[in-house]
């Protein structure tokens, strides 16, 4: 029987320094190892957290939605190969921004189309909206086109995600597809993706094929019964404030805390996931053990192995996509791969999989012992470098 006392004392630690609450569950075959909640869903009202609350999960919404992408793989319904203008024909004639002699940057044709394996593993060359490298001596055009792009579609009372697609087909990649690796808007186009090919929301696909068999009951890109209800507090940190400070956290006034959440058809773009530890966890369970979910098997073992392939150049890896953060992982479909224990200092096993969600969740599978863990916090900046990487240590730990 694994000791869990090294990760409780952690978390309860995690509350007692100003962190407003944390869930966690760990679970190994089908089976609850360990489940517990610490702190407040809201700490001002003094309602303290439980199993029932739930979590925005933000970036953590690509482990479902890229196995849910995955499972239509698996059925013949599109090829990594397959360029992506075949189901959004505004991208046929991609351009990208090259590097001149003098500094400046021009724009010219793509010598090849983005493929559907390009958007899957963050390859396309399109960013959420931020300059592209303090190197740069003048702002990137694509990071500035983004940001122009996105503050015309802001300034709509609602925009849907396929006019979103629509928008950014206009503007120059960061790069030849296939290149280098960068953060971003793939996550919109593959959901796009489910939407051309099963014609209805990406968020109704999610729910259908992959939340409804898993019995996620609570779990949904959108709004349902009473979800509302159960949504934890979405805590910002005072800039220049530490959280063991007493005025440290505050609750934004205006949409900022909202815009994300709402009902089907009310949140502009793709929605992300709100869920909880127990709901997610079936989830990361069924990644962990071969796609089975009790009797049913709900996807294929090897496009589970798949999925958690390194798909990145050890060049690309090295330029793209390492920090102190993401050291010894690789990056598969949708999902980073531990490749390197010994770089990432990572007391799991090779293979492990997952995800993080800007608002502090976090969750991994580990198909050799069928294991995963989720854990979830919802804090703005989440502090991932210090509570994630702590807790997946004394969580592997105890293990």
């Amino acid at each position: 029987m694994s000791n869990f006392k090294n990760l409780e004392r952690l978390l309860e630690k995690y509350v007692e320094d100003g962190l407003p609450g944390c869930g966690i569950q760990i679970c190994q075959k089908g089976e609850t190892l360990y489940e517990n909640y610490f702190g407040w869903a809201d700490k001002e009202n003094n309602v303290k957290l439980n199993s029932r609350h739930l979590f925005r999960q933000a970036s953590l919404t690509k482990v479902a939605m890229y196995t849910t992408a995955m499972m239509l793989y698996e059925q013949g319904k599109f090829l990594m190969s397959d360029p992506l203008y075949e189901y959004f024909p505004e991208w046929k004639n991609s351009k990208k921004a090259i590097r001149c002699a003098d500094g400046g940057y021009r724009v010219v044709p793509t010598q090849n189309p983005i493929t559907i394996k390009n958007i899957f593993n963050m390859t396309v060359g399109l960013p959420y909206h931020m300059l592209l490298g303090a190197d740069a001596p003048t702002q990137h055009p694509t990071s500035t086109a983004m940001a122009r792009a996105m503050k015309e579609l802001e300034a709509r009372p609602h925009y849907t995600l396929r006019e979103q697609i629509e928008k950014m087909a206009e503007i120059p990649l960061a790069f030849e597809p296939g290149s280098h690796h960068l953060y971003g808007f793939s996550s919109e186009l593959t959901a796009g993706l489910l939407e051309a090919i099963c014609g209805k929301p990406a968020e109704v696909v999610i729910k259908e094929m992959l939340f409804d068999p898993l019995e996620m009951n609570t779990s949904a890109n959108f709004l349902i019964d009473d979800m509302e209800e159960r949504l934890v507090q979405n805590y910002y940190l005072k800039p220049g404030k530490k959280l063991s400070d007493n005025d440290a956290l505050y609750i934004p006034n205006d949409e900022i805390s909202v815009k994300s959440v709402g009902k089907l058809g009310t949140v502009s773009g793709f929605a992300r996931v709100i869920t909880n530890c127990n709901d997610y966890s079936h989830l990361m369970q069924m990644l962990a053990n071969g796609g089975k979910y009790k009797n049913e098997q709900i996807m294929g073992r090897a496009t589970i192995d798949l999925i958690r392939t390194n798909t990145l150049t050890p060049t690309q890896i090295e330029k793209d996509f390492s920090n102190d953060y993401l050291a010894g992982y690789g990056y598969g479909y949708g999902m980073r791969t531990l490749m390197d224990q010994y770089a990432g200092a990572h007391n799991g096993a090779l293979g492990a999989f997952g995800w993080t969600g800007g608002s502090g969740t976090w969750a991994e599978a580990d198909p050799s012992r069928g294991i995963s863990i989720v854990y979830m916090h919802n804090l703005q900046p989440n502090l991932e470098l210090y509570h994630h990487l702590r807790m997946r240590a004394a969580a592997y730990g105890c293990l």
